[in-house]
């Protein structure tokens, strides 16, 4: 019985349409190649010309003395400084960040930024699409009916189905072109600290001098490439004094637009620890070469110190999926640190008390390979120092995972941990 030409049509349609899904699929699936696949063997230290001018170079942000920064510890005060900027500002307002929901924070956001959009302020909102899926319809309608220019990035389309798992993860904030916040903090009530315990554990900065025309540039890039649209001239690039005597270097990266600089640069300062790298992060699950990396510094004889968190993890399938790959670092002196007090949502570093960088970007996969991050890097041996304090202080109320945990996990715990690792990488 020969088929009709209705039904052949039919089943080719099917056919292409399931090709269609299948390939998007994978590319939301599949991580973008890694780029730098070895450790790198560097016999100059973090406070030196060439690290400096390499870095320079390779980010493509210049290097900018002449700031000051002032360190915000979890939601309350973050998002009260934040919302006090809001309040105050008088020509423009810029705001990306990955998650965005919750009526006790991200609705007082939403108020702050209509408000400034009727005072007539110019108002940007970028918001990522997954990270805002469980803000209220009504609080984007409350910031569009005020004036505000707001996008959703990469919300799904018919044609652009293969970006969904390509996301924003930065944390951006600059008012009037003078006032630049990056750190760690999303917009949610779980940076809150409410009836049933201790908010997320996080550090952010608020940062004015040279160095917020380059947080502006990164925004502007992303805006532009979101939406087509440029911003431009003195509301949101005034001229810019020194303010301090920190010098900073923004860096940034887009791993959809073949950008992994984020990822070079935490093994390329790793590659040239001395004495010690220390780092505070929310998710610990880097590949292979960044393990190898790690291994690397240690047989250097740099001590290795990552804090993460413990049983407050809010996906703790990474943590399982990750811990499984310790043994042979923590035989070889790594130092993994559990904070147990509420989940740690902190990203710092810091190397030889010279150099340090802090932002969005995780040592882990998304970060390296999937995410939009933006970091800030510092050039003080004062403030690194400063930072390496603020994660011992967080470590002074953490537990050490020692060789002998490792050993003690039971079955199911390991069990676990290798199944979690299939998607370890993509979450």
């Amino acid at each position: 019985m020969k088929l009709s030409l209705k039904i052949i049509a039919s089943l080719l349609l099917l056919g292409l349409l399931g090709l269609w899904i299948i390939n998007i699929f994978l590319v939301n699936a599949i991580p973008t190649p890694k780029r730098l696949t070895q450790g790198l063997e560097v016999d100059y230290p973090v406070d030196s010309g060439e690290f400096q001018r390499t870095l320079q170079a390779f980010s493509q942000f210049g290097v900018q003395p002449g700031n000051s920064i002032q360190h915000l510890v979890d939601g309350e005060e973050i998002y009260g400084a934040k919302l006090a900027a809001i309040d105050a500002a008088e020509y423009s307002v810029t705001f990306e960040v990955y998650e965005f929901y919750g009526d006790d924070a991200a609705k007082p956001m939403a108020e702050a930024l209509a408000n400034a959009a009727r005072r007539g302020v110019a108002v940007h909102v970028l918001l990522d699409f997954m990270g805002s899926m469980g803000a209220e319809k009504e609080w984007f309608e409350l910031m569009e009916d005020a004036g505000v220019n707001l996008h959703r990035y990469h919300a799904p389309s018919w044609y652009n189905l293969t970006n969904l798992n390509y996301r924003t993860h930065r944390k951006i904030l600059v008012t009037d072109g003078r006032y630049g916040f990056m750190g760690g903090a999303n917009i949610g009530n779980d940076w809150l600290h409410g009836d049933d315990g201790y908010g997320f554990r996080d550090h952010h900065f608020l940062m004015q001098g040279p160095i917020v025309a380059s947080i502006q540039a990164i925004f502007a890039d992303n805006w532009l490439n979101a939406t087509g649209v440029m911003i431009e001239g003195g509301r949101y690039f005034p001229e810019l004094e020194e303010m301090g005597d920190v010098t900073l270097q923004a860096i940034k990266s887009s791993p959809s637009k073949g950008h992994h600089r984020i990822r070079a640069m935490y093994m390329y300062a790793l590659a040239s620890a001395k004495t010690q790298f220390t780092a505070s992060t929310a998710y610990f699950y880097p590949d292979d070469p960044f393990m190898d990396a790690i291994m690397m510094a240690l047989e250097r004889g740099v001590e290795v110190r990552i804090m993460l968190s413990g049983d407050e993890m809010d996906k703790g399938f990474v943590r399982d999926a990750s811990v499984n790959r310790w043994r042979d670092l923590l035989d070889a002196g790594l130092q993994i640190y559990k904070y147990e007090e509420a989940m740690n949502h902190s990203k710092i570093m810091v190397v030889d008390d010279h150099w340090a960088t802090f932002g969005s970007a995780n040592i882990d996969n998304r970060s390296f390979r999937i995410n939009d991050e933006a970091n800030i890097q510092v050039w003080s041996p004062e403030f690194a120092v400063q930072l390496r304090e603020i994660i011992e202080a967080d470590m002074a109320q953490a537990a050490l995972f020692t060789l002998d945990d490792w050993n003690e996990r039971t079955w199911y715990e390991r069990a676990y941990g290798r199944i979690a690792g299939v998607l370890g990488a993509h979450f």
